[in-house]
């Protein structure tokens, strides 16, 4: 079908085309008239994310998470908090509203989550972190009021969503805290109660100085053993008079320098007097008797080196009992430590895992306390002036389309009911036979004229 074609039935049949046209017209304008107005007001929040990108170093929002807003947002959780905050639980009018709808059937609260949630439209920004909180009712100030209700309420539910979560932790570490000062007590206590049963207490000191005592006993031996091979030697000696310990005795010193004095008295008398003088005799008989003597406090001091011998004999073997005694004791001191080492270990343990426990019931519970949030209010929500709906324009608009396409629809519709043609080439084409010569319909105002001529009414 041509453009001739279409212009010539829109021309025959223009008639319905309009008047469908002005019937969609009308509706438009009864629609615009009789639909309820609606106001809607637009509240804005914006988030602050602060997550560095590891690579770049830039801010950067984790992905999901405008989503996960609008989702919150959108929740019951959210509404419920405007609900309380705008009293509508309360409200007489919501309640015979309810009573109405649902005749007592279910919650108030529930049903006038669901009322609420139906005016709301939560749109995220493609390009920033803002996301736009509108809400449509047909008064401009409560739209304006539950719009603002609704950022606020998801502030302080983006709060009590980190908060929460932060309390149920410090209870379980508070929990644990207990346990774990539990357990560090026990391992006290079992630490004590070991140290009091074996008397330790300076672990490191106390083996240091059974050991230093044991290394004193060593020494002791040692000098036992050595004293006993002297005094060993010394008894096998020929001459006992040449002994040092003979030498250094000072009764045999005495005797040996009386000795000598004597023997310089007694040649003096054997010059001055002879050997047969009294005083001479005398002289020759106490040399006599201080060499007799002599001998026997030689023999004495020999003999004592025997005695000696037997008494280092005999504290070497205390000695050698007091190092195996003290070698048992340093084993069993050994035990011990290692049995405290033990236990010191656990003590440490529960003290680290006491400590871990009460820092982060500390952090939790500092974390339970913050009322901070990452979100804040860009724009508030104001009462608009113009109704968003209906909206005369778009429906203007729509009635203008729908009109021109039903009416072209009805006029091509009666025209394949009603098929005439329309032009010569309409003619030649439906026929296929050329047109000789074509006849062009008279004038309207021919057609009054003849009509009045054939009557017989006056020119």
């Amino acid at each position: 079908m041509s453009l001739t074609q279409i212009l010539c039935i829109m021309k025959a049949r223009y008639k319905i085309a309009l008047s469908i046209f002005l019937i969609s017209l009308a509706v438009g304008a009864a629609a615009i008239k009789l639909l309820p107005s609606r106001y809607a007001s637009t509240s804005s929040v914006v988030f602050d994310v602060k997550q560095r990108d590891p690579i770049f170093g830039s801010n950067i929002m984790p992905l999901g998470y405008l989503a996960t807003q609008v989702e919150i947002i959108n929740s019951d959780r959210v509404a419920k908090r405007v609900v309380k905050a705008l009293r509508f639980d309360e409200s007489p009018a919501v309640k015979a509203q309810w009573l109405e709808a649902t005749g007592g059937r279910g919650k108030l609260e529930d049903w006038a989550v669901s009322l609420v949630k139906r005016g709301l439209q939560v749109t995220p920004s493609l390009q920033s972190n803002v996301i736009s909180i509108a809400y449509t009712a047909g008064d401009p100030t409560f739209a304006a009021a539950v719009a603002n209700a609704y950022a606020q309420a998801y502030i302080d539910a983006s709060i009590e969503l980190r908060v929460d979560p932060a309390r149920q932790t410090n209870i379980w570490f508070g929990e644990q805290s207990k346990a774990a000062r539990e357990n560090l007590e026990n391992a006290q206590a079992r630490l004590s109660a070991f140290q009091k049963s074996k008397g330790l207490i300076a672990r490191n000191d106390q083996a240091d100085v059974e050991t230093l005592k044991l290394n004193d006993l060593m020494n002791q031996l040692n000098n036992i053993q050595a004293q006993m091979v002297d005094t060993a030697s010394k008894q096998r000696s020929v001459d006992m008079a040449t002994l040092p310990d003979v030498m250094q005795s000072s009764v045999v010193a005495s005797l040996r320098s009386q000795i000598a004095q004597k023997e310089v008295a007694l040649q003096d008398a054997a010059v001055t007097f002879g050997k047969n003088d009294p005083n001479y005799q005398r002289l020759d008989n106490e040399i006599d008797a201080l060499k007799k003597q002599l001998v026997v406090e030689t023999r004495n001091v020999a003999t004592s080196f025997g005695t000696l011998g037997a008494a280092s004999r005999d504290r070497e073997a205390g000695i050698r009992a007091a190092i195996d005694a003290q070698r048992k004791k340093l084993l069993s001191l050994k035990s011990h430590r290692d049995e405290l080492a033990v236990l010191e270990r656990d003590l440490a343990v529960a003290q680290s895992a006491y400590d871990q426990v009460i820092r982060r019931y500390n952090e939790t519970g500092l974390e339970s306390q913050i009322t901070q949030t990452n979100v804040s209010v860009l724009n508030p929500a104001i009462a608009g002036f113009e109704p968003t709906s209906p909206n005369i324009n778009k429906i203007g608009m729509l009635a203008i389309f729908l009109g021109l396409l039903l009416g072209g629809s009805a006029a091509f519709l009666l025209e394949l009911i009603d098929r005439r043609v329309r032009s010569v080439e309409e003619l030649a084409e439906m026929l296929q036979v050329p047109v000789l010569a074509g006849i062009q319909p008279p004038s309207r105002r021919l057609l009054s004229f003849e009509r009045q001529k054939l009557l017989g009414a006056p020119q």
